[in-house]
């Protein structure tokens, strides 16, 4: 379910700063802990960084799954939280966040959304990220349309003639990964030299010496086209010559800027940019603000997805303190509980008990 702003506050248990995959595991946790969950999220869809900087690069890390993309984890987790019918209040900045004085807090968005909860975790990753736009006049209009900073779905790019920006992981892998389904890819640096991983740069110059891809040591100076649509673009070379390159398609990496936004004046501990936690529950210095994934710091942090979702796990725990005050809690395993199956929708089978 989604939302995109609301006329009174909305009222709910718990609210997550951001819909990454620590994010949404954190909604099956706190489901089973029978906590309500709305997401505030920047970008226009789940998955966080995982699914907009890596929607089709192989994940290998993830415990018991082999190998999947960001957009197949992604999927996963969506499916896995479907029992508990979270809400997610996509392309918004949670930009505000003030203590009620009857407790919990007030989350508002820049779209006006209000969220009245007892508790708040951040799940934010390393914070709100844009891409680095190159210093070209105009290029804003062609964004979207034939200039692009991430790959989403390859198949958008079958057939066309790619001119890729960058000399780094991100530069050399989409330019090796669109070689098989472009029309023609040609990879752009100012410099003949990569920053990208050395098996990357040498399957890129065995596809150049094969003349399967054009390399060009220039500087990207400007680009040509109307309505949206690149036409070519102008390149500069080392002796000053300018020269325009046809193509209708440019994918620019030239890395990401990343900040932590309005979370940094929720008025917690900060440590180089990074929330400290316990790790009991990775609760904040702020009781009832707990952070998770990768936007926590805590001594022996490991940044990966795995470790944000054995943090979900921990905070759940806490959390369920809080919502619940007058239960015990009680810890249980889906694969026993006929409470926890019941509210997984599962149906246990019977005949495995009696085998």
């Amino acid at each position: 379910m989604t939302d995109s702003a609301a006329l009174s506050p909305i009222q709910t248990d718990a609210v997550i700063i951001g819909a990454g995959p620590c994010g949404l595991f954190a909604v099956f946790e706190l489901g089973l802990n029978d906590i309500k969950c709305h997401l505030v999220d920047i970008l226009d869809k789940p998955g966080g960084q995982c699914a907009e900087l890596y929607p089709e690069k192989p994940i290998y890390d993830i415990p018991a799954v082999p190998v999947c993309t960001g957009t197949e984890l992604t999927e996963r987790l969506m499916e896995q939280i479907k029992p508990f019918h979270p809400t997610f209040h996509l392309g918004q900045q949670a930009e505000s966040l003030a203590k009620l004085p009857e407790g919990g807090w007030r989350l508002t968005t820049d779209a006006g959304t209000v969220i009245d909860a007892k508790l708040v975790i951040i799940a934010a990753g390393g914070g709100s990220f844009t891409p680095k736009r190159p210093p070209i006049k105009g290029i804003e209009d062609y964004e979207g349309k034939s200039v692009f900073y991430a790959v989403r779905k390859m198949e958008q790019f079958r057939g066309k003639n790619i001119v890729v920006a960058g000399g780094g992981d991100s530069a050399l892998d989409w330019a090796l990964n669109l070689q098989p389904i472009a029309k023609r890819v040609t990879l752009i640096h100012r410099r003949d030299e990569f920053r990208a991983a050395p098996d990357s740069v040498g399957k890129m110059r065995a596809l150049v010496a094969e003349g399967k891809m054009d390399l060009k040591i220039a500087n990207f100076s400007g680009l040509n086209g109307a309505d949206g649509q690149v036409q070519s673009i102008t390149l500069v070379d080392d002796a000053k010559n300018a020269t325009d390159y046809p193509c209708d398609t440019i994918l620019a990496f030239y890395g990401l800027t990343m900040k932590l936004g309005p979370v940094a004046n929720f008025g917690l501990n900060l440590t180089e940019n990074m929330i400290p936690v316990n790790t009991e529950n990775f609760e904040t210095s702020e009781p009832t603000i707990f952070a998770i994934g990768d936007i926590n710091t805590y001594p022996g942090k490991m940044k990966l997805i795995l470790s944000g979702f054995h943090e979900a796990a921990l905070m759940a725990k806490k959390a369920f303190t809080y919502i619940h005050p007058d239960r015990r809690y009680r810890f249980q395993y889906t694969t026993s509980s006929s409470d926890l199956q019941g509210k997984l929708g599962v149906e246990k089978d019977s005949s495995k008990d009696a085998a």
